[in-house]
């Protein structure tokens, strides 16, 4: 079991690596060596996950996520296939954190009397100098 946060704990078993070939530079070893890592994680058919957070992680994951709810994440950034493991893994990690944390509902508040009068206030000074500004046989003034 791996531990994500503190209520939360993955197996190991749950996680699909699948080795690629990796694209852009690298010379004559790119086409030899697959130092690519794809991370697959079933994040529907998870037993570790609660349902909220399931639901948050889908959001988080986007286009990562497939239509059968497998969040498959792609790491090729160094070149060693080590690197790339932990890198998929660390990924994978802060995608399930970041659904962890629970969003604080927005509290609407209300404007304060004396804010309620300085707006009042404004907007009969902006009329009043709009008034003005119309040529004197408008009966503007």
């Amino acid at each position: 079991m791996i531990q994500v946060t503190p209520e939360i704990a993955i197996d190991d078993g749950e996680l699909i690596e699948s080795f690629i070939r990796a694209s852009g530079p690298g010379g004559q070893n790119v086409n030899k060596v697959e130092t690519a890592v794809q991370l697959r994680f079933d994040v529907r058919r998870s037993p570790n996950l609660p349902e909220d957070v399931r639901r948050r992680l889908e959001k988080l994951a986007g286009r990562r996520l497939t239509k059968d709810g497998v969040l498959v994440i792609t790491a090729q950034r160094h070149r060693t296939q080590d690197r790339n493991r932990d890198d998929a893994r660390q990924r994978l990690f802060e995608l399930i954190r970041a659904a962890a944390i629970r969003p604080v509902k927005r509290r609407p508040t209300r404007p304060t009397k004396a804010s309620r009068v300085r707006r009042a206030e404004g907007k009969k000074r902006r009329g009043t100098i709009k008034k003005l500004r119309g040529s004197p046989g408008d009966g503007a003034m």
